[in-house]
């Protein structure tokens, strides 16, 4: 996950492969608190790992089920049967909406003394239908702040069984969902009802739910979509194992990839047109706009077909979480779209209608709003502008706007805050630069040079760590390719050159910020020795292994972009960097650094005989015939001498800043 403050998307070109979508958040969270208010045991497969289950999970431990959490397997020991904690209980649920309203729900029903409260925005998220219709119900919940909003305090309940209990349908799904879920709890005796006021929004989530609910035993009736009843006698039954589908809401955006973008198409696994989840009928709204679309059991296969795209409009009520997505693909189309009966997008993690058409605008797009619809114009070549996308904290903007990136301008789009996918998909843009291709020349570059010891590794990786970027440390590479070669049983002589090369174009080497990992194996502090510079310079003098490390290094230019230090990055490896940087320091400053480091690694030294050592490295460098050590010419000078590292990447991120200007 890209925990940067900003990710900026070069130009991207196509995209052709495969995308494996994690669990369903809607899913995973229903069925986490159904297996927790079960008796016994249930094993739960392929759980999304996000920031809304991980509160759920939470909760449900507060409550003291027995949780066992292997990667995506959980095994839930339900609360069923057991008495539930009599202590004072405060809950954290983020701006989790999912986990919110059906656990509130559920402490309501059962009854204790429960606070549960959230981040500032769940805070404004109204809450006050679901109250109410609990409150008809006979619970006992306060509000701790304003009026229809958390936080709330849940108490004892004195339940009132003998009328149906009125619930809005036309803020949330997430209010009736809650109900549904709940009022097993209290049915042993005698059958609920549930009446719908207003017309039902989203109804695919309710048929989520009543689908889940079946799963455990619960066979609510429905009249329609105006009452909903839960049998006398009704017990949550545990299904022993259950597997959660693939989130079809974050399949959208890989539909939507496909129409868009050039290439081969794009393969998604985990979820097929069958799902159970409203969202996949995104496809056929995709569908409508041109994309190329065919599926089997768990798989979908997306095309770009028709292009540009077409122009719709559309009743999004039944997809809409996924019909943001349609907002982005609308920018690639022939003429306007409207998406219409999206009141509820107004009270979702932000107001999503007008975060659509804000961050459009910025894009250069024209766009029109209303209480409850959004009207978005295409955005013709030579019109894209650079924007940052603020993302409102809200998933779906920031997985959404990616899509801009594929724009006809080859113009960079740079995503705010790109954490905050975490809520649904925490590996979205790992996701997105697995299948998303285009030029190099469009995948930014930043060079670091500098002689020995002038600490340009500890900038490299500390910059690339804010930018996102992947870090190359070409130096280190000399050093892992001899220790490769070594561990192959090579000699690192003349005699060995060509299978030493052949060894080091394929080197499975990482950099970790200051860590080397070779094959997954860590040899930072092997490489690091003297015998290790000693091995490095022997294989460096090989011409056939400097062309094919070469090689190696131009392969780490990969999405979203790279910073790479050496000695001759910006000279010789990427002299079309976007960015040179040329780092020293004086000679007797770089002894006392080195001094230091040996002796906190317990090894003797002598700072004289270190700067001369330095001094006698740099005259070799600078004069050497292969590739010395000198500034490029359009490399930006850096002297560090009495800079902190906190002050050298603040100046680096200053001079990358000044090039990368969005609007």
């Amino acid at each position: 996950m890209f925990s940067t403050p900003f990710l900026d998307l070069p130009a991207l070109q196509g995209a052709s492969g495969t995308v494996t979508l994690p669990g369903s958040k809607s899913i995973s969270n229903r069925v986490l608190l159904l297996s927790a208010l079960c008796q016994g045991t249930t094993v739960v497969h392929d759980l999304l790992d996000s920031d809304d289950t991980r509160v759920m999970l939470a909760a449900l431990r507060q409550l003291g089920c027995g949780l066992e959490v292997q990667g995506t397997t959980v095994t839930i020991t339900g609360l069923g049967g057991r008495t539930w904690p009599s202590e004072a209980i405060e809950f954290f649920m983020g701006n989790a909406g999912t986990a919110m309203r059906p656990l509130t729900a559920a402490l309501a029903v059962q009854g204790g003394d429960f606070t549960l409260k959230g981040v500032p925005r769940m805070h404004e998220r109204p809450i006050g239908d679901l109250v109410d219709a609990l409150r008809e119900l006979g619970c006992a919940i306060d509000y701790l702040g304003n009026e229809g909003y958390p936080p709330l305090r849940v108490r004892q309940p004195t339940l009132q069984l003998d009328k149906p209990i009125p619930v809005r349908g036309d803020v949330s799904s997430q209010f009736l969902t809650a109900l549904l879920m709940a009022l097993p709890l209290a049915a042993q005796d005698r059958a609920i009802t549930i009446e719908v006021v207003g017309e039902l929004i989203s109804k695919p989530y309710i048929e989520i739910t009543l689908n889940l609910l079946a799963r455990y035993g619960i066979a609510v009736e429905r009249q329609g979509w105006e009452r909903f009843v839960i049998p006398a006698g009704s017990r949550y039954q545990s299904p022993g194992t259950i597997h959660v589908e693939a989130d079809a809401s974050s399949a959208s955006y890989f539909i939507a990839l496909g129409a868009i973008a050039q290439g081969s198409g794009i393969r998604i696994q985990g979820v097929g047109a069958d799902s159970i989840q409203g969202d996949i009928r995104f496809m056929d709204a995709a569908a409508q706009m041109g994309a190329k679309i065919t599926s089997g059991p768990n798989w979908l296969e997306i095309q770009r077909g028709a292009w540009p795209l077409k122009g719709i409009t559309l009743d999004c009520n039944h997809i809409p979480d996924a019909a943001m997505t349609l907002a982005v693909m609308a920018l690639y189309a022939d003429g306007p779209t409207t998406l219409r009966n999206i009141a509820s997008w107004r009270v979702k993690e932000t107001d999503r209608i007008a975060a659509m058409a804000n961050e459009s605008r910025k894009l250069g797009a024209t766009v029109e709003e209303g209480p409850d619809w959004i009207t978005i114009h295409p955005l013709p070549a030579d019109q894209w502008q650079r924007a940052s996308i603020h993302t409102y904290d809200d998933h779906r903007v920031a997985m959404c706007f990616s899509l801009a990136a594929f724009n006809a301008d080859l113009v960079p789009v740079r995503i705010e805050d790109p954490k905050c996918v975490a809520k649904t998909f925490p590996d979205y843009f790992e996701a997105l630069f697995s299948v998303a291709h285009t030029a190099a020349h469009n995948i930014p570059v930043i060079c670091i040079d500098g002689p020995t010891a002038s600490g340009k590794g500890t900038l490299a990786s500390r910059v690339a760590a804010q930018l996102g970027y992947h870090y190359l440390d070409s130096g280190a590479l000399y050093r892992v390719t001899a220790h490769a070669a070594l561990q192959a049983g090579l000699t690192l002589e003349a005699a060995d050159e060509a299978k030493i090369a052949e060894l080091a174009r394929s080197l499975p080497v990482l950099f970790e910020g200051e860590q080397v990992l070779l094959d997954g194996v860590d040899v930072t502090d092997a490489i690091r020795s003297e015998q290790g510079g000693m091995n490095a310079s022997k294989v460096s003098v090989l011409p056939a292994v400097r062309q094919a490390l070469i090689d190696l290094q131009h392969s780490f230019q990969r999405l979203p972009g790279l910073l790479a230090d050496g000695r001759d990055m910006g000279t010789v490896i990427f002299p079309e960097a976007a960015l040179k940087v040329f780092l020293t320091a004086s000679a007797a400053k770089r002894a006392e650094r080195r001094h230091k480091q040996l002796i906190l690694k317990g090894f003797s030294a002598n700072i004289d005989a270190l700067r001369a050592d330095l001094e006698a490295r740099d005259a070799r460098d600078t004069s050497r015939s292969v590739a010395p050590l000198k500034p490029a010419q359009d490399a930006l000078q850096l002297d560090n001498s009495s800079l902190t590292i906190e002050a050298s990447v603040e100046q680096v991120m200053v001079w990358w800043q000044s090039r990368q200007v969005f609007g």
